[in-house]
């Protein structure tokens, strides 16, 4: 969020809220108000206009998003904060800036915001008549496993309407914080706060070295991970799970991380490079095999050691999933 503001107003009346909310805050450590208290005082109006503040990055911006007077602005942030019994933004000749309870409270403003909107879709689709909308995010790994069921939700809802996202976990897991999608295959664990989701196992992701079809390897018999080590590789980005099991191969085989390796996520990218390339990577192996029986690439036949971690069903913990959510994940329990 900018700490630049467009007025003396915003400067003047950021000043003049924060003199006025010093004294109704508590100190850090101190008892927040009661759940009921803080329903009782907050409007929605009011959580809209924390998520402008964050997109707009000023007082002045925000009220004109919202339609509203800066004094209005500022009152309504005054009373916000009031509620809440945190300051939520921090004032200065410079202008606002979130504080980090701020933050908290604006990742939660936004669900509120994308509840209501489903909310309001859900109940639209039932009076239509229409089938309902889901949004499913996924790992690419899971992407063959996710479409059959996905494809089975079809056949019994034909008119369902249904987004999916393909991405990391971690980035998954920022969607399924704003609310964004219902529910992600993958994993929680590679979260700071895993305790924050609902997880349910659904099934290993076995890992495959691949190559182009005209690479040197191509037809071999057998392979050995240590003849790869000067080859040049394709890997996920740092930190992910696939690219952390694959240096534990690398280091079991007595080998070095290869340098220089390209990094992405992305399959598309992958079989792209590997058919202008003699390079190999790292693929899942479901994915693997699509990309093989359409003769894109070959799966070298490299013995690994170790499995990668399992995926599975995440959900946000105290969110109430639709039916459709519902029907989606029975699905997907009866076709592991």
């Amino acid at each position: 969020m900018s700490n630049e503001l467009n007025s003396s107003g915003d400067n003047q009346l950021g000043s003049q809220a924060e003199s006025q909310a010093g004294s109704a805050l508590p100190v850090v450590g101190g008892e927040l108000p009661s759940v009921g208290s803080i329903v009782s005082r907050l409007r929605f109006r009011q959580v809209a206009l924390l998520t402008a503040l964050d997109e707009q990055g000023s007082l002045h911006k925000a009220a004109e998003v919202m339609h509203m007077t800066q004094p209005a602005a500022t009152k309504a942030l005054h009373e916000m904060e009031d509620a809440l019994g945190v300051t939520l933004f921090d004032r200065s000749p410079r202008g606002i800036e979130a504080t980090e309870l701020g933050r908290c409270v604006i990742r939660y403003a936004r669900l509120i915001q994308s509840d209501v909107a489903n909310l309001r879709d859900e109940l639209q689709n039932m009076i239509s008549g229409r089938g309902g909308r889901i949004s499913i995010g996924t790992i690419m790994g899971a992407a063959p496993f996710v479409t059959r069921a996905l494809t089975r939700l079809r056949e019994i809802q034909p008119d369902v309407s249904i987004e999916i996202l393909e991405d990391t976990s971690a980035r998954q897991l920022l969607q399924l914080d704003q609310g964004r999608i219902d529910l992600m295959i993958g994993r929680s664990s590679v979260s700071s706060q895993p305790n924050l989701y609902n997880y349910e196992m659904l099934r290993g992701e076995p890992m495959c070295i691949v190559s182009g079809i005209d690479h040197p390897l191509a037809t071999a018999q057998k392979v050995r991970l240590p003849e790869l080590q000067d080859a040049s590789w394709i890997l996920y980005s740092s930190n992910m799970p696939m690219r952390i099991w694959i240096e534990h191969e690398f280091k079991l085989e007595g080998m070095q991380v290869p340098a220089n390796v390209i990094e992405t996520a992305s399959p598309f990218v992958t079989v792209t490079m590997l058919a202008q390339s003699n390079m190999v990577a790292v693929m899942p192996l479901d994915i693997a095999h699509f990309f093989a029986a359409k003769q894109m690439l070959g799966i070298l036949p490299v013995s690994l050691k170790t499995r990668i971690e399992h995926y599975g069903i995440v959900t946000r913990k105290n969110t109430t999933l639709s039916s459709l959510a519902k029907m989606f994940i029975q699905i997907l329990r009866q076709q592991n």
